[in-house]
């Protein structure tokens, strides 16, 4: 069983290690880590997948919230949350393989971002089973380097929105 898990945390120096920290030292796995600085800058958001039993999942999330940084955590039910993973291709291209390489990537929405005479970099959002597809289509083609950002997301609407004021205390909308 896969979760991802959506986490508010307070901004401070080494809260990224402090979280993953947890994850290395229960022998827990994470698939995906990503994380940003939110609208308030005071608080990040980290984005993590991990797999397990139904019961260390249960786990990983109450042991995620215990952390003295957190202040909220979210599972991305796929039925309720936006998720997304940016991808960068570089691809081995001549000009003469350029138009049937941008033909892939009108059909996946993607966009070539650099150009030179040997190679192209390819840009690709969306859930990770679109980025694999797009990846098989490429399997024509050299690819040279690959970046991934790790899956970020959203639950859809505000039934679950946190606002936390200045003195730091939350509250629903």
């Amino acid at each position: 069983m896969q979760k991802v898990l959506s986490i508010l945390v307070e901004n401070t120096p080494g809260l990224l290690s402090h979280v993953s920290g947890l994850f290395s030292r229960r022998g827990y796995n994470i698939d995906s880590f990503s994380s940003g600085v939110t609208a308030d800058p005071r608080f990040t958001r980290i984005t993590i997948v991990t797999h397990g039993d139904e019961m260390i999942l249960e786990q990983i999330e109450k042991q995620v919230a215990k952390l003295c940084d957190v202040v909220d955590v979210k599972t991305l039910d796929p039925k309720d949350s936006v998720t997304r993973e940016l991808m960068l291709v570089k691809i081995s291209a001549r000009d003469t393989d350029r138009q049937s390489v941008l033909s892939i990537c009108e059909i996946f929405h993607a966009k070539c971002v650099d150009v030179t005479k040997d190679s192209m970099v390819l840009e690709v959002t969306g859930r990770a089973d679109k980025l694999n597809s797009f990846l098989d289509m490429l399997e024509d083609y050299d690819i040279l380097e690959l970046a991934r950002t790790g899956l970020t997301g959203l639950t859809r609407g505000t039934k679950d929105v946190v606002m936390i004021d200045e003195d730091g205390k939350m509250h629903s909308l």
